[in-house]
């Protein structure tokens, strides 16, 4: 791949996560908190972004967001081809709901 494609799929990726994030913290503010791994104050910022704050933070050439886990276990739960993948996610979800959240 070539620079310029990376840095355009790199763009891409923040556009469409900066634009879900902020639909789930106006949606449910503890909610999107949980699934996106993020702080109250942080919450609130994404929240309050305008068209052109969100797309200029979308416009950065490094990636917006990033692997929520750090810990092996969770990585092979969630990529594991278990029969019961609800269960599965479950116990993910409960093992990352132990982790802080992250501050910018």
């Amino acid at each position: 791949m070539e620079t310029n494609q990376i840095l355009n799929e790199i763009k891409e990726i923040n556009l469409g996560y900066m634009l879900l994030a902020q639909q789930l913290v106006r949606e449910d503010k503890v909610a999107a908190m949980y699934r996106l791994g993020i702080s109250q104050e942080i919450a609130g910022i994404v929240e309050r972004l305008t068209s052109s704050q969100l797309l200029k933070m979308a416009s950065s050439n490094m990636l917006l967001c990033r692997f929520r886990f750090d810990d092996r276990l969770i990585a092979e739960i969630l990529s594991s081809h278990s029969r019961d993948q609800a269960v599965s996610q479950s116990h993910a979800a409960i093992l990352m709901a132990g982790q802080p959240a992250e501050a910018i």
